[in-house]
């Protein structure tokens, strides 16, 4: 697609004459992109050739050995992803700052990720959040739940969002618009992310998560003076914004203008009534709320890398200071989003369902392509190239968490149990280091096969797209979690059944949002919607939507605990909010199936306290085809792996106990000062929030 600008950097329109046309990028910005990916790159080298990659422990969490300061920045890096440039920057172009409480909501729940969540899970010594369900209720079938509907998750919204808001900055970026130039593009992103996944492990995807935060940062904050300067400053955007409305616009079927911008365009709290708000605060409050506590307390994805940390102080101070970096979205990315609909307000503020096709492919609107813009049409030569490369800093940082939880939750909780359930054996660590770095390989794949139903189904509000599927799915792991913590009755039937019932209503409003679709504004196709579906499930936001789901499924799971046989208090030490400081030996509900057989590092580890994973020293060579597989996956070129038992842990039970409980002891002088900055993060927040009320 071609674009006229004029040197005022205000859009002369679209010309769709021609697929393809001259790439946006000059060769000073392929240089800075290059130089980046080559920076990047030797980041993530040697990072991994510092890390103990070669063990489970260090594979998948760093050695628990990592500092604050990379900690927060991958909890930051993990979350911003190229989905939250297109989205946020989207979302702001199209109805002003409200998207930014979602930023400010996460504040709040990352403080209680490391004051009440990441306790209990250092103390219980798990690696995934399916396998403390596990030694929380016993049983398998909840664990391999979760984990087949993580994977789901992290498939068909995380990475196929990523994904497509990724592709949609490279196209505009190229001016290409066939199909071989987007699976090329896609193709090298995805073969770097999993790169850095494979090689180096967590700790490699830490650091160059770290490295990345910064560039996005920098990146982001240049463009966001350039773009308020262009707009006359923060004043000339607020008043200027209501006035953006495209020059070319569709009425509705009550013969409304489409593409008007909201009144309360500069609130955070707006209007609870059906059909007045996009974002009711009751919904941006409550259910906001909830889906934030399984993003930030119980993802795999997020909790990994405070687990990773060296110990609670650090975990802590982690948290606090991904809080201080969520302050920045609404600045760097809200802000110029809205700038974008006034400096080019018939391309992105498009209201007419044909010009929109013709701008960017989608007839519900093109407010998606809000940070482009931006960065292709004001950006210098040189800088547009540092900011593509930011972009792609973002996807890969994104991708690269995503791949490295994705494996450690099917290695640990997926294939183990599988392999003890068939073949009767534990599998070794070498195995289980091989399984995890293969299947980051089956997820590449299953992305490159998800990029077409992306692009078919590409929406005009990314982020919405996002949130929307969160609270059909996640409300319900959130209760089974709060209650599995906080409230000792809760059992494993209790659990299962609340998840059961919330999954069948999740996936039953799930199934009628995307199959009934409301029609765009301005088109002349005719609203299918049966009259039920619009007078109910239609009109409840699915922000109050996940209340509701919240609710049936806590009711569901106290229910049905109360009416079964309670856990014996022996099996709960260091697994519940009130027994993380236990000193007693903690007895697991149900035994490994195996025969006989023990694997140290998921078995009595997880049962007292958290075990140092130790891999024997070379003494006996492999064979060739052994030596080469396991060169490429970084792990023992020797037989020692396969044939000779780890080291014995001599500690007995009960001291392993008493070690995992003092692991969560704080030295004072620091727990001060952080707990001091948690209060300080919080009020900001909370001034924030009632400043844009």
């Amino acid at each position: 697609m071609d674009v006229d600008v004029l040197d005022n950097g205000v859009d002369t329109g679209p010309t769709c004459a021609g697929s393809d046309g001259e790439s946006k990028i000059d060769w000073p910005d392929v240089v800075v992109i290059i130089l980046y990916f080559a920076f990047v790159l030797g980041v993530g080298l040697w990072s991994s050739r510092r890390s103990k990659s070669d063990s489970v422990s260090g594979y998948f969490l760093a050695g628990r050995n990592m500092h604050w300061i990379p900690v927060g920045a991958s909890l930051f890096a993990s979350n911003i992803g190229s989905g939250h440039f297109i989205g946020l920057a989207g979302s702001g172009a199209s109805s002003g700052i409200g998207v930014a409480g979602f930023e400010n909501s996460a504040v709040y729940i990352l403080h209680l990720l490391g004051w009440l969540f990441v306790p209990v899970y250092m103390a219980s010594g798990v690696y995934t959040m399916p396998e403390y369900l596990r030694e929380r209720f016993g049983g398998q079938r909840i664990r391999i739940y979760l984990s087949f509907l993580a994977l789901l998750l992290y498939i068909f919204t995380k990475i196929s969002a990523d994904l497509y808001a990724g592709a949609l900055f490279i196209q505009l970026a190229l001016n290409k618009t066939s199909t071989e130039w987007l699976y090329i593009s896609i193709l090298i992103l995805l073969g770097i992310a999993a790169a850095f996944t494979i090689g180096g492990g967590l700790t490699a995807v830490i650091w160059t998560d770290f490295v990345q935060t910064i560039l996005m940062i920098i990146g982001a904050f240049i463009l966001m003076v350039i773009s308020l300067g262009e707009v006359g400053g923060y004043e000339k955007l607020v008043e200027g914004y209501p006035k953006a409305v495209a020059s070319i616009r569709a009425t509705d079927h009550n013969n409304n203008s489409c593409g008007e911008p909201p009144k309360d365009y500069m609130n955070l709290l707006r209007s609870p009534v059906p059909g007045e708000s996009d974002l009711p605060w009751t919904g941006m409050v409550f259910g906001l709320t909830i889906n934030s506590i399984w993003y930030w307390c119980t993802d795999q994805v997020i909790v990994q890398r405070t687990l990773a940390s060296k110990n609670m102080i650090n975990a802590k101070a982690g948290c606090i200071f991904a809080g201080y970096l969520k302050f920045l979205p609404m600045w760097l990315l809200v802000i110029p989003g809205m700038a974008s609909r006034i400096l080019f307000t018939d391309r992105v503020a498009c209201a007419d369902p044909a010009e929109c096709m013709c701008i960017c492919g989608s007839a519900g609107g093109c407010s998606n392509i809000a940070y482009t813009e931006l960065v292709l049409n004001l950006m210098p030569t040189g800088l547009a190239g540092l900011m593509l490369a930011v972009m792609m800093a973002a996807l890969m940082s994104s991708l690269t968490s995503i791949f490295n939880s994705a494996s450690t939750i099917f290695t640990i909780d997926v294939w183990i149990y599988f392999r003890r359930r068939f073949s009767k054996t534990n599998p070794s660590d070498t195995e289980q280091l091989i399984v995890g770095r293969v299947f980051v390989l089956v997820l590449v794949a299953i992305s490159i096969i998800w990029i077409p139903v992306i692009q078919n189904s590409g929406t005009s509000r990314l982020f919405d797209y996002i949130q929307a599927i969160s609270s059909f799915l996640a409300p319900p792991i959130c209760a089974v979690y709060l209650l599995a913590m906080f409230w000792e009755r809760t059992n494993e039937p209790g659990a299962f059944w609340g998840l059961m019932v919330g999954f069948v209503i999740g996936m039953i409003r799930f199934i009628a949002e995307f199959a009934y679709s409301i029609p765009t504004c301005g088109s002349d196709e005719p609203d299918l919607r049966p009259a039920f579906f619009i007078a109910t499930i239609s009109n409840i936001h699915y922000l109050h939507f996940s209340i509701i789901l919240w609710i049936i499924t806590g009711l569901v799971t106290i229910a049905v605990s109360l009416m079964t046989d309670p856990i014996d208090p022996e099996y709960l030490y260091r697994l519940t909010w009130w027994t993380k400081h236990s000193t007693l030996v903690r007895r697991k509900l149900v035994e490994p199936e195996t025969d006989g057989q023990v694997n140290p590092a998921f078995s009595e580890s997880t049962a007292n306290g958290l075990d140092k994973m130790v891999v024997e020293e070379p003494t006996e060579e492999l064979p060739g085809w052994k030596r080469i597989l396991n060169k490429l996956c970084g792990v023992s070129t020797t037989e020692s792996d396969y044939d000779v038992e780890p080291e014995k842990d001599m500690r007995s039970e009960e001291q392993k106990a008493i070690e995992a409980a003092e692991f969560l002891i704080e030295d004072p002088k620091w727990s001060s000062i952080v707990n001091t900055n948690a209060i300080i993060c919080l009020c900001l927040t909370s001034f924030i929030v009632g400043y844009f009320a």
